[in-house]
């Protein structure tokens, strides 16, 4: 299995909380498509003998792109590399979606919609800087099922500064009753050089505690479990036969491959990334230049990864998978952390196959590192 993720680097506004790499400015949005295709050519050989079974336009806001400049990448990468697709994904916000781009996007081969709710409480989206409403993402969840897409995920986010849990209940049962197959549920975080960094260093924010935060996430857990909904990823939720194949197939450790400024890519062995700026992608692409930093993972650093990504999963990391490939049994180099982790109630023990327990989940990052070589 290998994927394929374009990052298209342009929103219509800042969210106040994000991070990722984007532009408001799409003076160069023309331009940065020919070279994500150009991109696309000079690294056509990235997989070798491996058909690429996963498609992702992530972002930024890949639904702002007209749908020709969609299908401009879609053809080179059909050109370039050999397909066998089972699953093909855009990233959408509501207010982007219409029924002419909707048929569009079903024409090019779409079987998926990513939409970034984020809340339905007009209040928390307009401290987002969000550029929907509430009444634009039920008219959005409405139009994709009519365009024939019975494949759509939901964006959601919680650990907003509330007194009380109960309008993080509220967009969660109202996202639930919409009945999508899957959700995705982050948590609020504060990041240097976003507005509510900012405003977090001048005092004009208070975040979440951590306690408040947990909190939100046994309420998702209760909430999603109870609605037929399987935690398979700490943050991820689906419906029986509703999982990302392509975001689990990152969580598998499968190579994949990322085009665009801020792309990350992955062998199995090495990590590549481009510059987050759009000036120096373009720079670099239009000299017929790849604009990659690349990083020869160690063996430790290669395991490391596993047990991160591994620990997050419903199916946990596979000891007898360590020790054939990587020559390491974890229960002799971690003994004591492991028997006091279990005792704590935290881990999961099947077919020697190590998961984390509902409230393992909580800490599921600071479990990894404690495991880590």
């Amino acid at each position: 299995m290998a994927g394929i993720y374009i990052h298209i680097p342009f929103c219509k506004q800042a969210c106040r909380y994000c991070d990722f790499h984007f532009s408001t400015n799409t003076s160069t949005l023309e331009q940065m498509v020919k070279m994500i295709g150009k991109e696309a050519s000079l690294r056509s050989d990235y997989f070798k003998n491996k058909s690429v079974e996963t498609i992702y336009f992530g972002g930024g806001t890949p639904s702002l792109l007209a749908p020709k400049w969609i299908e401009f990448i879609l053809q080179v990468i059909q050109e370039e590399f050999d397909l066998d697709l089972k699953e093909v994904t855009l990233e959408a916000n509501p207010d982007d979606l219409s029924e002419e781009n909707l048929a569009q996007w079903k024409s090019l081969g779409f079987d998926r919609l990513s939409l970034g709710i984020q809340s339905f409480d007009e209040e928390v989206l307009r401290f987002y800087n969000r550029a929907h409403s509430a009444e634009e993402s039920y008219h959005a969840i409405e139009m994709a099922r009519a365009a024939g897409f019975k494949k759509f995920s939901m964006d959601l986010i919680y650990g907003f500064p509330w007194p009380n849990h109960l309008i993080w209940e509220r967009d969660l049962q109202t996202a639930l009753e919409q009945n999508p197959g899957h959700l995705s549920c982050y948590a609020l975080t504060v990041e240097p050089k976003t507005a509510l960094g900012n405003w977090t260093e001048k005092g004009k924010f208070s975040p979440a505690s951590e306690e408040f935060v947990a909190e939100q996430f046994e309420i998702m857990q209760l909430m999603t479990e109870k609605a037929g909904y399987e935690q398979y990823e700490i943050s991820n939720f689906s419906l029986p036969d509703h999982r990302a194949i392509h975001n689990t197939s990152y969580w598998l450790g499968k190579p994949y491959l990322g085009l665009g400024p801020g792309a990350h890519s992955f062998d199995g062995e090495n990590r590549g990334s481009n510059p987050r700026s759009n000036p120096g992608y373009l720079k670099h692409l239009q000299a017929g230049i790849l604009p990659l930093e690349v990083e020869q993972l160690s063996k430790n650093e290669q395991i490391n990864e596993y047990l991160l990504t591994g620990l997050r999963t419903s199916w946990g990391i596979d000891l007898t998978w360590l020790q054939e490939h990587h020559g390491i049994n974890l229960k002799n180099e971690k003994q004591a952390v492991l028997t006091k982790m279990e005792s704590e109630g935290w881990l999961l023990w099947k077919d020697n196959k190590l998961s984390l327990s509902k409230s393992g989940k909580l800490i599921a990052d600071s479990i990894a590192s404690t495991l880590f070589l």
